[in-house]
């Protein structure tokens, strides 16, 4: 053999891996949102904090001075904090874990909607520097995405209860159409999360937040859309609580 010649090896794929992973952690989750209450809670804050951890190292990786490192570690306490507080808050018993079900069902269509999208339609990329396969037909995709995702999960809501709503579902009172336009708002903001963390991990130099995750890398990767989500909403929460809108 001609040692100058290097073999040709063909990649290995993940699909397998990745794939009894996300059935993994869906089970996680399906689980913990059924059990509802301290189930819930408690899975928030264990990804809550290995998200930090993975947000602290990403920062560690591009930040050289300690006032840069120490501003970004606080934000990210703030960034993840409110995230998690919303969702927890979300599934207190008045609201019976119908919004946090909403919001996470809502960033689940934009990933589906925006890959299927972007796959078969494909087209101009948003911002080929920061993430190369993020294209505008995938984030319109993500948007009807997630507006489809919430009014099923309304639906399903409304039929399990038949047709009632209770004191703490006032996100049920919205409407199919004003829903589908909170989804696709709910769209642009995972997709600014995802584009966040994408910016962390070009800057630190690393492909993936972390390893956790077999063929998915770290909690980050797996979470940015529903913490940029969460914590939107967690600011707008706090607003309306101060005006009383």
């Amino acid at each position: 053999m001609n040692d100058n010649v290097a073999p040709i090896l063909k990649p290995r794929s993940d699909l397998g891996i990745r794939t009894l992973s996300s059935v993994g952690m869906m089970s996680v989750a399906v689980i913990a949102i059924w059990i509802g209450g301290y189930a819930f809670m408690g899975l928030v804050i264990a990804v809550g904090l290995g998200v930090f951890f993975e947000f602290s190292k990403l920062v560690l990786g591009f930040a050289q001075s300690f006032p840069a490192r120490a501003l970004w570690l606080l934000g990210g306490v703030v960034y993840v904090g409110i995230a998690c507080f919303t969702l927890m808050v979300f599934s207190a018993p008045f609201f019976g874990m119908t919004p946090a079900i909403l919001l996470i069902a809502g960033v689940i269509g934009t990933d589906v909607g925006a890959y299927f999208a972007g796959r078969s339609l494909g087209g101009p990329k948003i911002a080929p520097r920061i993430s190369p396969s993020k294209t505008w037909s995938g984030l319109f995709g993500g948007m009807i995405g997630a507006g489809l995702m919430m009014v099923a999960i309304q639906a399903a809501i409304y039929a399990s209860r038949g047709g009632h709503v209770g004191d703490g579902d006032v996100y049920l009172a919205y409407g199919w159409g004003r829903l589908m336009l909170t989804g696709a708002a709910l769209a642009v903001v995972a997709q600014v999360g995802d584009f966040f963390e994408s910016w962390m991990k070009r800057r630190a130099g690393v492909k993936d937040s972390g390893r956790l995750i077999p063929g998915h890398g770290g909690l980050f990767d797996r979470t940015d859309g529903l913490i940029a989500v969460a914590f939107a909403a967690g600011l707008i929460m706090v607003f309306q609580s101060v005006t009383g809108s």
